[in-house]
């Protein structure tokens, strides 16, 4: 038996809610992570006078457990995606880094004391030249289309045999 190597040694799993700033201490979220072959298991967030993970001390021990050697894959329940839609509207190419700068910019969250409702309501930033819709979807939020020739052709039971 050809038994093929994984291609990541690691995994890590971040739960990544909240709305107040970098620094805040936040309940929702969370970081787990799996070597092969063991279960995944919570990561406490590094010693410090606060309780729960902030998003600036993911993103700090996050940037430490990939510059390790050890091939890792993450994901994070985080709605990074943005609809097509909002690109067109506010006249930004589909690019990743492109987009990055733009959105901070126009949403400075990272800084220490900018909270999420600042920038919503105009008190730090410029949130509001990149407001979207909530009409708007994502690729992946989008029904797919049914094919006319499925409609069309008579539905066959499982058990009719060919």
């Amino acid at each position: 038996m050809n038994k093929e190597k994984p291609s990541f040694a690691r995994a890590i799993g971040i739960d990544y809610s909240g709305a107040e700033t970098a620094n805040s201490s936040l309940k929702g979220l969370r970081v787990y992570m799996a070597d092969v072959g063991e279960a995944p298991r919570e990561v406490a967030p590094p010693p410090s006078p606060k309780r729960y993970w902030t998003r600036r001390g993911i993103a700090e021990w996050l940037v430490e457990r990939l510059a390790e050697d050890i091939p890792t894959v993450v994901g994070i329940d985080h709605a990074f995606s943005f609809p097509l839609r909002y690109f067109e509207v506010h006249g930004l190419l589909p690019d990743w880094p492109a987009f990055l700068d733009d959105f901070q910019r126009h949403w400075p969250t990272d800084a220490d004391h900018a909270y999420v409702d600042f920038v919503r309501f105009g008190t730090a930033g410029n949130g509001a030249a990149r407001e979207g819709s909530p009409r708007w979807r994502r690729m992946t939020e989008e029904r797919p289309m049914t094919p006319r020739w499925m409609l069309s052709s008579p539905r066959r039971s499982r058990s009719t045999k060919c």
